[in-house]
C-alpha cells in the first residue's frame, strides 16, 4: 500500500498545458513504479481493493505518456523521473487488468492509444525487429529472450483490453503478436532461448547461465522458460503434455543448486532448486501445476515456499520487496488464490494459509476465505465450495470475487488418490 507514491509539488503546481488540464480534473501525479514487478500481483490486488486509487494511478500513467518526449507509458519511473530500467511495457497489463476488473474514472481511449504507442515505438528495446521478425535478436539487443517473452505477454494484455472495448482490429493484431513466444522456444533443448538476426539460436548455451546483459533479464533459461502466462495450454503442449510438464516443474524445484552460481546476479535469491522466489520472473510457476491437472502439487510447492521464503525476522523476505510485489504474492497466496496472468480475469487456486480472511473490496462487497482443519498436518485441499456450491476445478473467476461471498476450504492430510 506504499507505492506508487504521490509525486508533485506541495501546492499542486505543474508545468505545461497537459498537466494543467489534468490538474483541473482533480489529477494527481504518481511515481516510483517498478512496472516489471508490480504488474504481477501488487497492482492487481489494489485494482480490486482500492479501485479508486487504481483509477488515479492510471490517469497518472496516461498523463505521463502524453507528456513523455517519446510518447511512451512509464517503464520504471522513480521520484518523478523515468529511468527506463527493466524491460517490457508493463504499464499495459496494469491498465488492462484494472479495466477488466471494472476500474473506471479514466479515459480508456486515451489509455489504449498510449498502450499501442508503447507497443509500437520501434527504438524502444528493439521493437522494430520484434515487429518485423517476431523476436528480439540477441546480436542487436541484450536480453533478447526475456524481451521477446515479455513483449508477447504485454501484447496479449493489450489485446484483452482492446477486445473488451470493442476494438476488434486492434485486438486481432496484438493477439497474433502474443504468440511470438513460440519464436524463442527451442524444441531440441526444451528451453526458451535467444536467437540471432539470422534465426539461429544463440550459442554457446548453458541453461544455468545468468548474467546482466545476457540472453535473460535477472534470470536464466530455467527461470524464464515458464513465461507464457497468456497461453499455458500452449506451453504444456510444446513440453510434451501434462505429465512431462509437471515433471519439468518438479525438476525446477528439486534440482540441487549451489547459490554461488548467482553470485554475480544479486537479484536472484530465495532459491528452491532453480526456482528463485526472491525475484519476479517465476513467481507464478508453483501455480502452473493447476493447469496440468495436478493441483495438489501446487499446494505442496506453496507450502514449501511459504515455510522457507517468509519469516518474522529482519531478513524475513527472500529478496527485494520490489514496491509490494513480494508482499502481494504472500497476501494472495495466504488467501488461497493468485493472478497467474493479470488481465485474464482468472485466479489459480492454491491452498489457504489462514483459517479466515476477509477482503473488503472497493465496490462495497466483502469476499471471505475460510478453512477447516487448517494446520501443518493437513496441507492439502480436500474440497472447496464457493457460496456453498462445490468448486470442481482449481480456478476462480474474478467476477466471483468481486461479487462478494465465501470461498471455503476443507483441508486434509494426504493428496487426493
Amino acid at each position: 500500500m506504499l507505492a506508487p507514491t504521490l509525486s508533485m509539488d506541495a501546492n499542486g503546481d505543474f508545468t505545461g498545458p497537459d498537466y494543467q488540464r489534468h490538474r483541473a480534473d482533480g489529477f494527481e501525479f504518481y511515481s516510483t513504479w517498478s512496472m516489471w514487478d508490480v504488474y504481477r500481483a501488487q497492482q492487481p490486488l489494489l485494482a480490486i481493493l482500492r479501485p479508486d486509487m487504481s483509477s488515479h494511478f492510471i490517469r497518472s500513467l496516461i498523463a505521463s505518456q502524453q507528456t513523455s518526449p517519446f510518447g511512451l507509458l512509464p517503464v520504471w519511473a522513480y521520484q518523478g523521473l523515468e529511468t527506463w530500467c527493466m524491460i517490457g511495457y508493463h504499464a499495459v497489463p496494469v491498465i488492462a487488468d484494472a479495466y477488466l476488473a471494472g476500474v473506471r474514472g479514466f479515459d480508456a481511449d486515451a489509455a489504449l492509444k498510449g498502450m499501442i504507442r508503447s507497443a509500437t515505438y520501434g527504438p524502444y528495446g528493439d521493437l522494430t525487429d520484434y515487429m518485423k521478425i517476431g523476436y528480439v535478436p540477441i546480436d542487436k539487443e541484450p536480453e533478447g529472450a526475456s524481451k521477446t517473452l515479455e513483449y508477447a505477454y504485454d501484447d496479449w494484455a493489450l489485446a484483452r483490453m482492446a477486445r473488451a472495448m470493442g476494438k476488434t482490429d486492434v485486438a486481432r493484431t496484438f493477439e497474433k503478436r502474443s504468440d511470438n513466444w513460440r519464436k524463442v522456444w527451442d524444441p531440441e533443448t526444451r528451453f526458451m532461448r535467444a536467437r540471432t538476426s539470422s534465426g539461429a539460436f544463440h550459442t554457446p548455451f548453458t541453461p544455468a547461465a545468468a548474467a546482466y546483459g545476457s540472453d535473460y533479464t535477472e534470470g536464466n533459461a530455467w527461470q524464464y522458460s515458464w513465461y507464457v502466462s497468456q497461453n499455458i495450454p500452449g506451453l504444456i503442449k510444446v513440453l510434451g503434455g501434462r505429465e512431462k510438464f509437471t515433471s519439468r516443474i518438479d525438476e525446477l524445484f528439486d534440482t540441487k543448486v549451489d547459490p554461488a552460481i548467482f553470485k554475480n546476479v544479486e537479484d536472484i535469491s530465495g532459491l528452491i532448486g532453480w526456482y528463485a522466489h526472491g525475484n519476479e520472473p517465476d513467481h507464478h510457476v508453483a501455480y502452473l501445476y493447476d493447469y496440468a491437472g495436478a493441483p495438489w502439487k501446487t499446494q505442496q510447492r506453496l507450502t514449501q515456499i511459504m515455510q522457507t521464503q517468509y519469516a518474522l525476522r529482519p531478513d524475513g523476505l527472500a529478496g527485494n520487496d520490489d514496491l509490494g510485489q513480494m508482499s502481494a504474492w504472500y497476501l494472495f497466496t495466504a488467501m488461497g488464490f493468485y493472478p497467474v496472468a493479470p488481465a485474464s480475469q482468472e485466479y489459480a487456486i492454491g491452498r489457504p494459509f489462514v483459517s479466515r480472511a476477509t477482503m473488503h473490496l472497493g465496490n462495497g462487497h466483502d469476499f471471505t476465505v475460510t478453512a477447516d482443519n487448517l494446520d501443518d498436518a493437513h496441507p492439502y485441499v480436500g474440497k472447496m465450495t464457493l457460496n456453498g456450491q462445490p468448486l470442481s476445478t482449481p480456478f476462480l473467476h474474478q467476477q466471483d470475487v468481486l461479487a462478494g461471498g465465501e470461498l471455503h476450504f476443507v483441508m486434509q492430510a494426504q493428496p487426493p488418490a
